[in-house]
């Protein structure tokens, strides 16, 4: 497939950063055409309407998690691991995507709830093999909803728990692991 052009990214990227920021109401498409840096013709150029704006944003959220379906299956440390130490990302390209569709998702998107359903559910499947049973895969599901909560609460306030980072990262993996296979 060929890469879209770098504005129609950029509008995207503006967008996303939108919904990130200051959620689903404020990406309008003026603000996305504003922010991005485009006239609002450049931007209907991209994007006809707000419905293609989510729908290439689910799009680009489908890819990411192709990518780090990918990346989990050739981990040399094995998909537990690699899921559950991915679980504590900050700013990366699949956490703006996660975050920018959870945003949808809360203002009622339900294309949206479902694309995270179905991230949810193409993760199991990745992991399932690789556990002994569905109460270990429930185990490691929601270790990686905890960590992935808990960083993205750290920067704002004392509210959520400590995120485990080297080495206790490294012996808390160590330590599901063997609690799973």
């Amino acid at each position: 497939m060929a890469r879209p052009p770098r504005a129609r990214e950029s509008v995207l990227d503006a967008f996303e950063q939108l919904l990130v920021d200051e959620g689903e109401r404020a990406a309008t498409m003026d603000a996305t055409a504003r922010t991005a840096g485009v006239s609002k013709g450049g931007l209907l150029y991209h994007f006809a309407s707000k419905d293609a704006l989510e729908q290439a944003l689910l799009e680009r959220l489908d890819t990411l998690v192709d990518d780090d379906l990918d990346a989990m299956a050739s981990s040399p440390d094995g998909p537990v691991a690699f899921f559950l130490r991915t679980s504590v990302m900050d700013d990366d390209p699949l956490d703006r995507a996660l975050i920018a569709t959870a945003r949808l998702a809360q203002g009622g998107h339900l294309g949206a709830a479902e694309a995270l359903r179905a991230v949810r559910g193409r993760w199991a499947e990745a992991l399932r093999p690789h556990v002994r049973d569905e109460a270990s895969l429930a185990l490691v599901l929601l270790l990686s909803d905890g960590l992935y909560y808990n960083n993205a609460l750290s920067g704002q306030t004392a509210v959520a728990g400590p995120v485990p980072r080297g080495t206790a990262l490294d012996a808390l993996v160590a330590l599901v692991e063997a609690s799973v296979r």
